[in-house]
């Protein structure tokens, strides 16, 4: 018996290297997204551990002007870094959830290939059981013929 082979064996290997390639470059964005996520987070640990400060420079009983406009200043950055890395992370997610769609159609795409690759092989095996179901009829025939 030959062993059953789908014909489009090919395409269903290029169609499930192309949906690795997908997921890998979405796990790429995940991965560079959880890194800007990381560092707003820095940002606005930042901004607290500055306005702690500002807090204590206020409860001196000498004010020191400088340093109190250096930490407003630097507040104000962070404020700019804050809002920067947020547009960042929202471009982020966008780019991601437009590979993730691509991911899905790939998967959809894969997953045709290899329904009908298994009713293919399905097929073949059916066909395979009849002929050898006729082979054993006819020999079994020409055995009841024989006597």
């Amino acid at each position: 018996m030959k062993k059953f082979k789908f014909r489009l064996q090919i395409v269903l290997d290029m169609r499930e290297n192309e949906l690795e390639q997908r997921r890998i470059e979405a796990a790429k964005i995940l991965t560079v997204l959880k890194q800007q996520e990381e560092k707003l987070n820095n940002i606005i640990q930042s901004q607290h551990q500055n306005s702690a400060q500002m807090e204590s420079l206020y409860m001196l009983d000498t004010l020191n002007i400088q340093q109190i406009e250096g930490h407003r200043d630097f507040g104000l950055k962070l404020t700019v870094d804050e809002k920067n890395q947020e547009r960042l992370i929202a471009n982020t997610k966008a780019i991601l959830e437009r590979k993730q769609v691509e991911v899905r159609e790939a998967h959809k795409k894969v997953e045709v290939l290899k329904k009908l690759k298994e009713k293919q092989e399905q097929e073949y095996y059916k066909e395979f059981l009849n002929a050898e179901t006729k082979e054993l009829d006819d020999i079994t025939s020409a055995r009841f013929n024989l006597r």
